[in-house]
């Protein structure tokens, strides 16, 4: 089956792209300043995360979160990796370190998501 490439799929991943971070459905709403819908945002990003361009970060403020999937392989398309969610200024961002986790015995992991929440480098340094 074909995907179409239609100019809203064109501007949501553009508005992706540019972003060095997770962004949020209301920022790339705004962003794109009512030339497509809020349903029509949802959908998009629901079928990019499915595609594995894009993978959906649950913040723990609730939100969901988007970010553009890097070093994934077809065959091997995961998100092992914990994000930071800066209380301050609301970056949020994926933490590429490897993180082991140690579970009982008898328990496999699938996948995980973990947010960390805190201030960033940057809020870190202004906030004194």
């Amino acid at each position: 089956m074909s995907v179409r490439q239609t100019k809203t799929k064109s501007l949501i991943l553009e508005s992706l792209q540019k972003s060095k971070q997770a962004i949020s459905h209301e920022t790339i709403q705004h962003e794109l300043e009512g030339h497509v819908d809020r349903a029509t945002i949802y959908r998009v990003l629901n079928r990019f995360c499915e595609e594995g361009i894009v993978h959906r970060v649950v913040g723990d403020d609730g939100k969901q979160y988007f970010a553009i999937c890097l070093n994934c392989a077809e065959q091997h398309h995961q998100h092992n990796h914990f994000h930071f969610r800066c209380i301050s200024c609301g970056k949020v961002e994926c933490l590429q370190q490897e993180i082991a986790l140690n579970l009982p015995k008898g328990y496999k992991a699938q996948n995980f998501n973990g947010v960390v929440s805190g201030y960033c480098d940057l809020c870190t340094r202004t906030d004194k």
